[in-house]
């Protein structure tokens, strides 16, 4: 892996054994890192990126322009979002094990008086890890027929760069646990997108062809998606 700079951007660079070059763009602070395939010389990949630069500006606005949500602290009366829709959390004291519960306005954390703020996160996130499994469940065996591929598994992680990606030789995806937060067209856009990668690896216009004959709307998804506040922490790459 190297890193390089065509004018004020920064390039990170890794070769691989692929057979296109792939460009990707990441949050939070727009860091661009191509692979490329071992046979494409650095002065191809390089005039490759050049022709990508305008596209590359753009993205790194989108990115600068998103709102973030400032660090949880599992606290009274703090925002939390559950299928795009903020939620008031209130913590409430219980015996035995610890729980999720929801009403129109508030989630409900029950957990033992001594439990810190780490451990909240973790009996929310056990929560929403076990509503978004058996979403995304429902999705995924409605879309496998429709768009005509075989998949065997899917993870859910949480993804520091991407909302889902893909194994098409392991016939699996991952999805991005922040997706529960988001409204539900969101994840199924993110569904379909990465099923129809099992057909189409790249984003070309054939892939394009793919989501339009699937998913008309699935810009509108897309546009949706990234407007929403994100995460607030210091991604690696």
């Amino acid at each position: 892996m190297t890193t390089f700079q065509l004018g004020e951007t920064g390039i990170t660079l890794e070769k691989k054994g692929i057979k296109n070059i792939h460009l990707s763009v990441y949050p939070p602070d727009g860091a661009v890192r191509v692979s490329a395939p071992y046979y494409l010389s650095d002065d191809v990949i390089r005039i490759f990126i050049i022709q990508k630069l305008d596209w590359i500006k753009k993205q790194q606005a989108k990115l600068r322009d998103q709102i973030r949500e400032t660090p949880r602290e599992y606290k009274n009366k703090e925002s939390h979002y559950f299928w795009g829709q903020r939620y008031l959390l209130k913590n409430l004291t219980c015996e035995g094990g610890s729980y999720v519960s929801l009403d129109h306005k508030h989630i409900f954390l029950h957990t033992s008086l001594k439990m810190d703020s780490k451990g909240k996160e973790r009996v929310l996130e056990s929560f929403y890890r076990k509503e978004l499994r058996e979403v995304s469940e429902r999705l995924i065996n409605d879309w496998v027929s429709k768009v005509g591929v075989d998949l065997e598994k899917f993870y859910i992680q949480r993804m520091k760069t991407k909302w889902g990606s893909c194994s098409p030789n392991k016939k699996s995806i991952r999805l991005n646990l922040e997706l529960v937060k988001k409204p539900p067209e969101c994840l199924e856009y993110i569904i379909v997108h990465e099923l129809i990668h099992f057909i189409e690896p790249t984003h070309n216009q054939n892939f394009i062809t793919l989501l339009d004959r699937h998913m008309p709307k699935w810009r509108s998804h897309r546009d949706t998606l990234n407007k929403l506040p994100v995460r607030n922490e210091k991604w690696k790459y």
